[in-house]
């Protein structure tokens, strides 16, 4: 089994050129040939506008196909160019994951008046207007889809809640009045109830808007070829509609079909609850994990290293850790900004892409840059993904013994004496790990990876090394090939 990676493939200032599932279809050769098995693309279908990232989804079932707000195209391409790029991926073998975004609609079509309720913005159980009539944007008819695929329109009633009234101008949270209305109780407790996020609020309560997602959800699977999805913004929607949804659309597509899960918190007690509470239907990004590299890199040598793997679900629960660096969400700029400083992204890349546990996934911005500029730490990350491929095996050993150098041994395959790494992580002065290898490696050679220019070291006859690494940077140790 060869250790699997998957790769964001956008960050949030890519050019609005319509060229990047072609640039996606064109590097499929290159993610194969670098360890890539599989990779999440943005979401694809129409938004508000031809530069829309695409979570202000306007229509799901408009992949670029159909001329609707000011476009036919979205930002990334046509439709028939994103399905010949799936087809290329899928030709080397790399999996496809569809950001699903499930949670909101953007760019409708018209406004409508109905009675509102404003609430207090930071606690959204508190009620802080009578009703009132306001004019909001809920109508969605899709007149340039004209149907096709699917028949269904969206009006107020299949809403909870906007952040505009049209009649004043004004912007406010308001939750839709009405005869078994209100907010989703299944949802993060963040800010009162967190189901509210933006544009219009879909509301799962009502029977044929979970059938026309899930509908969706079987048609985008089939129509693309996907093997995944990305679930966006979960704790914002009903716990019990993502859970029925991955459960429906697995019926048809099976078990192995995958998902993972953006639930923005830090708080292992509620991923725990929440994993739990949907039955262990998807995996979720490691938070918390992201978290500590931000702190580590911004707090520097007074960062405990020994503490850079605590409340992440990486240690609560492997198997359901998708670890990253950073995202478009978390990039400079973004709403949830918290980017990792540019020092320590390879300190973080090593850990995730090198460690036993944990599906790592891979930044588009840190490997290939933002906006028009290279990323600096392409050529870093190209030689951690060469180790994880081919040395980055078996059981590992933390020695996380000093606050300011951390190392960890990945004891390679079984019988397979060329594999199995050293990592070593400085937040401070330059230093030295003593590392047991193993009697089994005397006299084996070891090479640092990463261009420190250390020299070579050789396994003593206890089965020991002493490892270096320079100061607030990584070096990766493997056996030398003879």
């Amino acid at each position: 089994m060869i250790n699997g990676v998957m790769i964001q493939y956008f960050e949030w200032n890519l050019a609005d050129d319509g060229k990047h599932w072609e640039r996606l279809k064109n590097d499929a050769a290159h993610l194969k040939e670098i360890g890539v098995s599989a990779v999440w693309i943005p979401p694809a279908y129409k938004g508000t506008f031809s530069g829309d990232v695409g979570y202000g989804a306007y229509d799901l079932w408009d992949l670029g196909e159909f001329n609707q707000k000011g476009t036919v195209r979205t930002k990334y391409g046509t439709k028939e160019e994103l399905i010949d790029a799936i087809n290329e991926l899928h030709k080397y073998g790399i999996n496809v994951y569809l950001d699903a975004v499930l949670n909101h609609k953007g760019g409708a079509d018209e406004t409508e008046r109905f009675l509102a309720i404003e609430v207090d913005p930071e606690n959204r159980n508190e009620e802080i207007s009578e009703p009132k009539e306001i004019e909001g944007w809920t109508k969605f008819t899709f007149p340039g889809r004209n149907k096709k695929y699917s028949e269904f329109e969206w009006n107020y009633t299949l809403f909870s809640g906007v952040d505009y009234d049209n009649l004043t101008g004004k912007t406010a949270i308001y939750k839709i009045a009405g005869e078994n209305k209100g907010w989703a109780e299944n949802v993060d407790s963040e800010l009162g109830n967190y189901d509210y996020l933006m544009n219009a609020d879909v509301d799962y309560s009502h029977p044929e808007v979970r059938n026309e997602i899930i509908n969706w959800g079987k048609w985008v699977i089939n129509e693309l070829n996907l093997d995944g999805f990305r679930m966006d913004a979960v704790k914002h929607i009903s716990e019990d509609f993502i859970k029925e949804f991955l459960i429906e659309v697995r019926k048809v597509y099976g078990e192995k079909f995958y998902s993972v899960g953006e639930y923005w918190k830090d708080d292992l007690d509620t991923l725990k609850t929440y994993l739990e509470n949907i039955g262990y239907e998807t995996d979720l990004f490691d938070v918390g994990l992201h978290f500590n590299f931000h702190k580590a890199s911004v707090e520097k040598e007074n960062y405990d290293l020994t503490t850079i793997l605590d409340n992440s679900v990486m240690l609560m629960d492997p198997i359901k850790a998708v670890t990253f660096v950073d995202n478009h969400d978390s990039q400079k700029g973004s709403a949830l900004e918290s980017e990792i400083e540019s020092w320590f992204i390879p300190h973080a890349y090593a850990i995730i892409l090198l460690s036993e546990k944990g599906y790592p996934c891979l930044f588009y911005g840190d490997y290939y840059g933002v906006g028009d500029n290279k990323s600096p730490h392409g050529w870093v990350i190209d030689k951690l993904l060469y180790v994880r491929r081919n040395n980055a095996y078996g059981e590992q050993i933390n020695y996380f013994d000093d606050p300011n150098i951390i190392a960890f041994y990945r004891k390679g395959r079984e019988n397979e004496i060329n594999t199995g790494c050293v990592a070593i992580l400085s937040n401070n002065e330059d230093g030295e790990k003593a590392i047991e290898i193993g009697k089994d490696r005397i006299g084996q050679v070891w090479e640092e990876v990463t261009g420190s220019g250390f020299e070579d070291v050789v396994i003593d006859e206890e089965g020991n090394a002493a490892f270096r690494v320079e100061g607030q940077k990584i070096a990766v140790w493997i056996p030398k090939k003879q």
